[in-house]
């Protein structure tokens, strides 16, 4: 038997981010400084994925609201861009690593995911194509640096899950959200609007296409911020906006009405948003992000 210790590569480092760790680092805390920590400590945090000049911005607005002081753990849902799935994945790897340290993996909380039969494993070759776990990574590497050796992750690849699913998922992990030293990272971007994403919804009484894909954006962020799954889901339903991160949202979602059931109270805040560009014809497209963070009290 190999002892070898199994490592995630940083795949998209020197594509999507930069793979210089001096160079990472300037970038990060430029966009941090220009964030407020308005809602600390966050129980749960939704940032974007998509590549740094795009959205790393905009996502500094969420880690903004994490408090390395009190974070021990930190659980990061990602959507499956690049295989069908229709559970949860764990990963192989033991080590995640990034341009600035490297993350280990909770293998005791993954142990105790197996256990619920609820789970398949993705090969190393999936985790290493997909992007929605790793763009979290030098984020929450950089958050967390005052406790690095403090602290671990539990990645967890979240596939197009049916709506009882996501109900079953989000009872399973409410008990971790309920820890107030267990941070969940949300992964997703909002809408991808334009015929390459085979989205072109557009309210012409909102303006200009780009204030359209806005208003549509904000009326789904005003959703997520009622904490009610089941409106968010009928929303998805009517409008079909390309949240590509929506199965992991509503585990969330999921996760805190169960915690409500118990009496636990929680506010959810969206503190920005952004888009890729601004749409304003059919030729045009864009994606959009958004950063909030969840408080417990």
């Amino acid at each position: 038997m190999s002892n070898r210790v199994v490592c995630r590569e940083a795949s998209h480092a020197g594509s999507w981010y930069s793979a210089s760790g001096s160079q990472l680092n300037a970038q990060l805390e430029g966009w941090l400084s220009k964030a407020e920590s308005t809602i600390r400590p966050a129980r749960a945090i939704i940032a974007p994925h998509a590549g740094y000049t795009y959205c790393g911005a905009c996502a500094a607005h969420a880690y903004k609201q994490v408090d390395p002081t009190v974070t021990r753990r930190v659980f990061i849902l990602g959507p499956s861009h690049h295989v069908p799935l229709s559970r949860c994945a764990l990963s192989p790897a033991e080590i995640y690593r990034t341009p600035l340290y490297d993350l280990r993996i909770d293998q005791k909380v993954y142990a105790d995911l197996w256990k619920t039969g609820l789970f398949e494993r993705m090969s190393l070759q999936t985790d290493e194509d997909e992007h929605s776990i790793e763009m979290h990574l030098p984020y929450t590497a950089k958050a967390m640096e005052s406790h690095k050796d403090e602290f671990s992750i539990v990645p967890v690849l979240v596939g197009a899950l049916s709506e009882s699913k996501e109900q079953e998922y989000g009872k399973l992990l409410s008990k971790y959200l309920a820890d107030p030293s267990n941070l969940f990272i949300i992964s997703s971007d909002f809408c991808h609007w334009g015929q390459r994403f085979r989205y072109t919804y557009y309210d012409e009484s909102h303006g200009e296409i780009y204030r359209s894909i806005e208003h549509l954006d904000k009326m789904g962020m005003g959703i997520i911020e009622q904490l009610d799954p089941m409106s968010f889901t009928n929303y998805l339903k009517k409008y079909r906006n390309t949240i590509c991160g929506r199965h992991p949202i509503g585990v969330l979602l999921n996760a805190v009405a169960e915690l409500r059931k118990s009496g636990l109270e929680m506010n959810f805040s969206f503190l920005n948003y952004a888009q890729s560009s601004e749409c304003r014809n059919w030729q045009d497209s864009s994606v959009s992000y958004a950063a909030g963070a969840l408080i417990a009290h």
